[in-house]
């Protein structure tokens, strides 16, 4: 369903599993970043009457996810940690070129807001398969179905908004870029890296 051209390898949630307190502090991260995207498409395309409808929705709900994590850091008797670089988004950020028509940008942002969204779905729902901590697992199966409708949500925007077969080309081109990031990264206690 999520198109993903390489899965994440198994073997990730060994990492995962030796630290997390920094996957959750680097998942709050996430939640945090994910609500300021929705909040920052909404002030660069003010226009678009009905994403803004729908980024004020994701940013409550991708609080309201980091508040959750948060709460379950709190939980553990830890304390939120500092916020990491996020290289596979620094290198995901390299794939379109910069400038173009404001359609153009709007879908880019949009692409890659997906993409995201399904790599964390991913991750996600191997975390809720293969944690052993069972209720972290519970945790992580119901935000997965969370993220798989903001995968899908962020890709029906960008068809909605730009031709649709450029969408698929540039979606698939993405894709194939994404798994080429993905051979380099799966080696650290981070949702994406």
């Amino acid at each position: 369903m999520l198109g993903l051209k390489l899965p994440t390898d198994p073997r990730w949630v060994n990492i995962v599993e030796k630290n997390i307190e920094d996957i959750l502090t680097d998942h709050a991260y996430c939640e945090q970043k994910a609500a300021s995207t929705a909040i920052s498409l909404i002030v660069s395309f003010p226009e678009y009457t009905e994403l803004v409808e729908e980024m004020i929705e994701l940013a409550n709900e991708e609080m309201s996810h980091f508040k959750m994590v948060h709460d379950k850091i709190l939980e553990r008797g830890w304390v939120l940690g500092r916020d990491r670089k996020d290289d596979y988004v620094v290198q995901l950020l390299k794939f379109f070129p910069k400038g173009g028509s404001r359609t153009t940008q709007l879908v880019h942002r949009l692409l890659y807001a997906g993409l995201i969204e399904a790599r964390s779905c991913e991750r996600f729902r191997l975390l809720s398969e293969e944690l052993e901590d069972k209720k972290l697992a519970k945790f992580y199966r119901k935000l997965m179905i969370s993220e798989a409708g903001h995968y899908t949500m962020f890709l029906k925007f960008a068809r909605k908004y730009g031709v649709r077969e450029e969408v698929d080309k540039k979606w698939e081109d993405l894709l194939e870029y994404e798994a080429k990031i993905m051979q380099l990264l799966g080696n650290k206690e981070t949702i994406h890296g």
